[in-house]
């Protein structure tokens, strides 16, 4: 349902700690880049301000200057193989996501991504998660001239399942992403896989997929999730 009590007419996903809970291994492969580079270890505060961002806007950041786009590819591309390595056969979708995919699909209501992973991360994910084919609609970061917390991503992704974004439901991880769906006019249900209620500021979150009757959540009446909806 959406803040104002109609039912969702298409649903947007984030990708990482969305559809699986596998930021641990992301900021695993994350550690191992920063001890290589003697960069300084990622605490939960900086997570906070870089989980979501496209890695171009991240690994300025780590380094404290600017980087050539080679370096940055050359970054991205160590970071995430160790992530793909790390994750290969460890990956499980969230508890209750195949079944909400699955009256998505019933429902006829779109779906799609708006993620800030790089190409080869996001099939390698999805057959990973045994989803390779769930999602027909796929909008990265790289793709679109902002990256989270701005709106692009969301924006291009109700744009490609054909619903205006105030019609759409987000699901995101990360206070980054929430605030890029609310951004989007959308509203926003934060999954608490990668940071605590709190982390949320004054809005509640759920820890997965699998929380309430969706059936009745995506007919509209009652209010089956607490969800952030635009400020």
């Amino acid at each position: 349902m959406l803040a104002d009590g109609r039912a969702p007419r298409g649903v947007i996903f984030d990708l990482d700690g969305t559809l699986t809970d596998n930021m641990a291994l992301h900021m695993r492969a994350f550690d191992l880049f920063v001890e290589r580079h003697g960069i300084e270890p990622l605490t939960l505060e900086r997570r906070a301000r870089l989980d979501g961002k496209r890695n171009r806007d991240i690994f300025p950041i780590l380094f404290g200057r600017a980087l050539a786009p080679p370096e940055i590819q050359a970054h991205v591309h160590e970071k995430e193989s160790l992530y793909r390595e790390l994750s290969r056969g460890q990956l499980r979708p969230l508890a209750g996501l195949e079944r909400l995919l699955a009256l998505l699909a019933e429902r006829r209501i779109p779906v799609a991504l708006a993620t800030s992973a790089p190409a080869e991360n996001v099939p390698h994910t999805l057959e990973q998660i045994g989803l390779p084919g769930a999602f027909a609609h796929v909008v990265r970061g790289d793709e679109v001239p902002h990256g989270k917390p701005a709106p692009d991503v969301f924006l291009v992704a109700a744009e490609r399942i054909g619903v205006a974004a105030a019609d759409c439901l987000a699901f995101e991880d990360a206070p980054m992403g929430v605030a890029a769906a609310l951004s989007a006019g959308m509203t926003c249900v934060a999954i608490s896989t990668s940071f605590s209620h709190a982390d949320f500021a004054a809005h509640d979150a759920v820890p997965h997929h699998e929380v309430a009757d969706f059936d009745a959540y995506l007919n509209g009446p009652g209010r089956a999730l607490t969800l952030l909806t635009r400020a």
